[in-house]
This record gives C-alpha cells, sequence and structure tokens, in this order.
C-alpha cells in the first residue's frame, strides 16, 4: 500500500499534459443504471469483449478464476460443475455469491445454487464483479460476498452472422452459431451452442445444448422493450470423489466407484423489460421473469442408493424509478424499487438406505419481497457521496409436515451501505466503503426429507462489510489496483457434518483481505496483467474458534501475458498459483490441508479477415493436482479428492460474416 501511494502521489505532482488518459470504465450492477466505475465505493472489475478474446478461457468460471479474490472450483473437471467464491466463503460460496445475468438472479431457492453453463462464453459481451456486501440493498439475498453480473450480446446494426467448430482431448467437440441484425427499431441476436465431452475421469461424460435470444425494440425514442431469453439442456455422469483408502486398494486418478451416477438438467428462462424515459434522463423500468427448471440425479454410496426429481418455477417482478436531479454543481442520482421473487419447488425422493426403499414427494416454497432505495451525491466531479437501505423479508412453506409441527416459517432483515469516493488525478480514484448484508436459508436448509420438520431454529446470516481501496491510472497503459477488507459474519449458516444438520455457527466468522492487481501495455505487442489476494478466513468464536474456515485459500495469485506476436498471430500464456487449504467440512482443522497448486495455460489464435483458428494447451506442465477435495465417508471419516485433468488440448476454427 505504501508503494501504491509513492507512485499516486509521484503522479499528480509530475503528471503533464501528454497523458492520455481516457473516459472510464461504465458498469450498471452497482447502482442498476450505468454511471462511471470511479464513482462506485467498491471493488469492482469489468472484464470486456477484448479481455474474453485475450483470455486462455473457454466458459465462464474458466474466465474469473484469473481474477483477484476470485477463487473457481472445476468439481467433476469436465467443464460442468463449478463453484464460484467471491470473499471466501467457501463450501458456501455458490448460496454467498449473487450471479446474474442481464440483471436477472440466476441463484436457485435451494441448495443447486447456480448453474455457470447456463450463459455459454460465445453469449458472453462482458461481466461486471462487485466484491464485497454493497450489492446487498440493491439485489437482496445471496450477495454476502459480492455480486456478478454477466451481461449478454445485443443485436448489431445490420446483420451479422457466424459460426465455430472445435474438438481436442477428452473427447471434447464444441458447435456454435449465432445470428445478430437490426431492422428499423427492432434489434436482434440469436445464438445455439452444443458441447459434449469424455470428461477427464471415467463416468464424467457430458453433452450440453444451449440457444439464446436477446431484442430490443424502440417503440418511441423515450421507450423500449428489451427481451432475453435462452434454454439449456445436459446429460452428466457424476464420478464422485476418490477417498485415501480407494487409491491404497489400487484405483486411478481417473477411476470411479460411481459409475451409474448422473445428472440431467432442463432449464428455460424469459425475461422482458419495458423501459421509460422521462423528464430528461429520469427513468422507470420494470423487470419481469419467469424460469423453468427440471433436475434429476442419481447418487449411490456405502449407504445405498438415491434418486431425486426436482421442477422449480420462479418467478420475478421488479418495478423500478431512476431519477436524476441536479442542483446547481451537485448532482443526485436515486434508485428506489421492489423486487419481489416467488419460487415453488415439486421434489420425488426414492431413496434406498440399507435395503430400505422410501419413496418422499415434497411441495417447497419460497416468496421473497424487498424494498430498497439507493442515493448517490456528486459534490463536484471529484467527490462522490453514496448509501443505500433495504427492508426485506422472506416466506417459506412446506409440505408435508409431521403432525403438530409448523408447516410455514418467515425472515426479514434490514441491510444499509454507505460510501465515498474521491477521483484524485484524472481517473484515479480511492475510496471507502460500509456495507451489511445477509443471506436467508434456502428450502432444503430448513427443510427435513427424513422427518417431514423445519428447523425453526435456523435464522438468516448478516455480514458487516469494511473495506477501503484505491486505483490509479499511470496513463492508459498502466493502473494498479490495491483494496483491504474486514467482513465480519454472524450467525453464519454451515452443514455440521456432525450432526448432519444445517445450523448457524454458534460464533462469529472474519475474512481479512488484501485485494491487488496491476496491468500494464508493455509494448504494441505485449500485454501484462496480474494479481495476488491475501484472505485471512476463521472462525473467532464457538465450537470451532480459531479454525480456518474450510476451502478457502490464504493466498492466490494469477499472471497473464498477452503477446500480439504479428498483426494476425496473438499468444496467451496465463499462470495461477491457488495455496492450501483445508478440505471441505473440515470445519475442526482435524486433517492436513489440500495441497496448493500451479497451472499454466496457453493459447495460440490467428486471424485472417473474418476466419479465427485457435490452439489451447491447457496444464502445460501436465501437473497432477485437484481443485475440489472434501472430508467424509461412512463409516470411517477421510480425506477425498475430485482429481483434475492433466494436459490436455483443444483447437477449433470460427467464422464470421
Amino acid at each position: 500500500m505504501f508503494f501504491l501511494l509513492l507512485i499516486m502521489i509521484f503522479q499528480v505532482r509530475q503528471g503533464n499534459a501528454e497523458d492520455k488518459i481516457n473516459i472510464g470504465e461504465v458498469v450498471v450492477t452497482a447502482t442498476r443504471y450505468e454511471e462511471q466505475a470511479t464513482d462506485v465505493p467498491a471493488s469492482v472489475t469489468v472484464i470486456t469483449q477484448k479481455d474474453i478474446e485475450n483470455s486462455t478461457a473457454q466458459n465462464v468460471p474458466d474466465l474469473l478464476r484469473t481474477e483477484a479474490g476470485v477463487q473457481v472450483n472445476d468439481i467433476t473437471g469436465n467443464q460442468r460443475s463449478y463453484t464460484v467464491d467471491l470473499r471466501g466463503f467457501g463450501e458456501t460460496s455458490s448460496l454467498n455469491t449473487l450471479v446474474l445475468v442481464d440483471g436477472r438472479r440466476t441463484n436457485q431457492a435451494d441448495l443447486s445454487g447456480v448453474d455457470w453453463m447456463e450463459i455459454p462464453l460465445d453469449r458472453v459481451s462482458r461481466i461486471e464483479i462487485i466484491r464485497g456486501g454493497e450489492g446487498s440493498v440493491l439485489y437482496g439475498d445471496n450477495a454476502a460476498g459480492g455480486v456478478i453480473n454477466i451481461i449478454t450480446k445485443e443485436g448489431a446494426e445490420g446483420f451479422r452472422a457466424g459460426g465455430g467448430l472445435a474438438a481436442g482431448s477428452l473427447g471434447r467437440l464444441k458447435a456454435d452459431s449465432y445470428a445478430s441484425g437490426s431492422v428499423k427499431d427492432l434489434s436482434l441476436y440469436l445464438s445455439g451452442d452444443y458441447f459434449k465431452s469424455d470428461g477427464y475421469r471415467d463416468n464424467s461424460k457430458t453433452e450440453n445444448r444451449d440457444l439464446g435470444a436477446n431484442a430490443t425494440y424502440y417503440i418511441k425514442d423515450f421507450m423500449k422493450i428489451d427481451f432475453s431469453s435462452g434454454y439449456h439442456k445436459d446429460h452428466t455422469g457424476l464420478p464422485g470423489a476418490l477417498k485415501e483408502s480407494d487409491f491404497a486398494a489400487g484405483l486411478t486418478r481417473t477411476s470411479t466407484r460411481f459409475p451409474d451416477d448422473f445428472a440431467d438438467t432442463k432449464d428455460d428462462y424469459v425475461k422482458v423489460t419495458p423501459e421509460i424515459r422521462f423528464l430528461g434522463d429520469n427513468v422507470i423500468r420494470v423487470d419481469a421473469s419467469y424460469r423453468d427448471r427440471d433436475f434429476s440425479s442419481f447418487s449411490s454410496g456405502d449407504f445405498g442408493n438415491f434418486l431425486g426429481e426436482s421442477k422449480v418455477r420462479t418467478a420475478a417482478l421488479s418495478p423500478q424509478v431512476i431519477l436524476k436531479q441536479d442542483f446547481d454543481k451537485i448532482k443526485n442520482n436515486l434508485t428506489a424499487g421492489v423486487d419481489y421473487q416467488k419460487a415453488k419447488e415439486d421434489i420425488v425422493n426414492t431413496s434406498d438406505f440399507f435395503g430400505s426403499v422410501t419413496i418422499g414427494n415434497f411441495t417447497l416454497k419460497k416468496e421473497d419481497v424487498g424494498y430498497y432505495a439507493h442515493d448517490e451525491v456528486s459534490i463536484a466531479d471529484s467527490l462522490h457521496i453514496s448509501g443505500g437501505y433495504r427492508h426485506d423479508r422472506a416466506r417459506f412453506s412446506f409440505e408435508p409436515v409431521a403432525p403438530g409441527t409448523p408447516g410455514s416459517s418467515s425472515a426479514s432483515v434490514d441491510v444499509y451501505t454507505a460510501g465515498l469516493n474521491y477521483t484524485f488525478y484524472k481517473k484515479s480514484y480511492a475510496y471507502i466503503n460500509y456495507s451489511r448484508s445477509f443471506r436467508y436459508p434456502v428450502l432444503d436448509e430448513l427443510y427435513s426429507f427424513f422427518n417431514n420438520t423445519i428447523n425453526t431454529s435456523l435464522v438468516p446470516q448478516t455480514s458487516d462489510d469494511y473495506e477501503l481501496g484505491v486505483r490509479h491510472y499511470l496513463n492508459d497503459d498502466i493502473y494498479v489496483n490495491a483494496n483491504v477488507f474486514r467482513l465480519d459474519t454472524t450467525k453464519e449458516i454451515y452443514f455440521n457434518p456432525v450432526s448432519y444438520q444445517n445450523e448457524n455457527l454458534d460464533g462469529k466468522t472474519r475474512r481479512d483481505g488484501v485485494e491487488l492487481s496491476a496491468s500494464v501495455k508493455a509494448a504494441n505487442w505485449l500485454t501484462l496483467r496480474g494479481s495476488y489476494s491475501y484472505l485471512n478466513a476463521k472462525i473467532k468464536e464457538g465450537t470451532f474458534a480459531g479454525k480456518n474456515i474450510p476451502n478457502v485459500p490464504r493466498n492466490k495469485a494469477t499472471a497473464d501475458a498477452v503477446f500480439n506476436a504479428t498483426k494476425e498471430a496473438t499468444i496467451i500464456l496465463s499462470g495461477i498459483y491457488v495455496g492450501e487449504r483445508p478440505f471441505i467440512s473440515d470445519f475442526s482443522n482435524a486433517f492436513s490441508d489440500q495441497s496448493s497448486y500451479f497451472i499454466m495455460n496457453a493459447k495460440f489464435r490467428y486471424r485472417i479477415k473474418n476466419v479465427k483458428v485457435f490452439v489451447d494447451i491447457n496444464n502445460l506442465t501436465n501437473k497432477e493436482y485437484s481443485e475440489f477435495g472434501v472430508v467424509g465417508g461412512f463409516p470411517t471419516v477421510e480425506k477425498a479428492f475430485y482429481p483434475s485433468p492433466k494436459r490436455n488440448f483443444f483447437a477449433g476454427i470460427s467464422i464470421d460474416f
């Protein structure tokens, strides 16, 4: 931090008119309307279309894993099942990181969390990451660690179309196509994707199909309607974990003990947003969406086997008003609105535990409404003050329930945020922020499928987030970013592997962190980028006082280099280091940590006019490692691993018309 301050002071004093600084990045996620990133009191990252092209990523989670403070795990090693963690929530990361697609929440009302394959990377225009709890005021539940908003492509002027075909090791095959255009007041973007892979391990095959559509229709100069829709279907094998005793018995890294386990998913959604501008730049907008998700899975183990089938229907409505008013030199932007969401899950579970077959039918419901207001005041071009408040309440209901026990429960929370931004040199800025965030228990944390009862002792968790940071641009080609934070969480929800129940921790958890990143365009042919994250995540009080939170590495570092060898040829190198971390469920830290690992990936891309070819090499050094590990087993508890792929290749060609 001291080094960064010296750079800033030097630059302020020595800056001259020859330094070129472009207008700063624009973000929409932090306030639900477009504004400069310099006005947002949070750690903000914008991943642009150019960033996506200059990466080795093949999907959205792969793209996110190179960012500071973001921990990604490919659980099964077949590019299908991922966890993405902001700010070190470990095994509950999918419930504490809010993921949006064009502003529509994708977190489910149950433990299934986020389906990262719902939006293929080919359809993504940009991604915005807002770290910390500030998003809880504007978006509500699940935003304790931060918000990731995936913004999809829109129709372009004229007509464009294209497609691609790629194949590689591990039996991978990918095909995609798109069409984009506009006619008078209507723009349209259509896309289709197909992907299959045999996976690195036995029974890890996956086959995915995706369709997407975006449209915008301008009725008048002051009114438009946005429409987006998507369809996803996949069948995936589930190889499961390999215990230490399995390796001792002769199984290899590619083996599975569960050759019949699988998961099937069918997911589609539609979102419609009418928007009216009035009295200048003031806006009234209504987001309306509906999602239909069918999921079935079969799992087996020492206990027997289990077949679960669920249908989740989610409807959401979010009216919102944005009022922009200037008072002489003071600018004021007020956002206020209501978020309403209703989810219903119908479940059929068939279990064969220790030779006893049971069939259960369940209906779980969640209804959530939140009222919020967020105001931003620009006292001068260089000073911005913001704050917001949200009242949120949820009601959960369950069928069937045991006689004499309640069939519903409810909860409510109040959260708020306040921050200050100061632009100290051109578009370089510093900020300080406080936020209170929360998450509710999800449906299957509250409900017991074994005795048809509600866990009435389980309550929402709340977090207090304190953060300050700085981003300094030496010029358009060099910037450095640094932030420090403390995240204190009370009543954190977790799964207790001893009692086999979801509970609130009986003590506060604390996450102290530092996130550093930098980007340097060293020459016209070379761009360098890197990051380092330090995160000390501990349970401070109660039964597990002093223990490290599972699956949270204390150290993580990334480095990327983009070489423009010629006008047509580009070479991209990417390295990721992840430090040691406790195994999933090891809250008592009774076992040794998962090993650290360092992985290098590479891409060669060659473009001739409208034709592009590429070759990806993943895990260049052929490292044997596991991104994900757990402790468990019956009757003996031991360490278990989900081995990650060794060196593999992927190559393809795409054409744009």
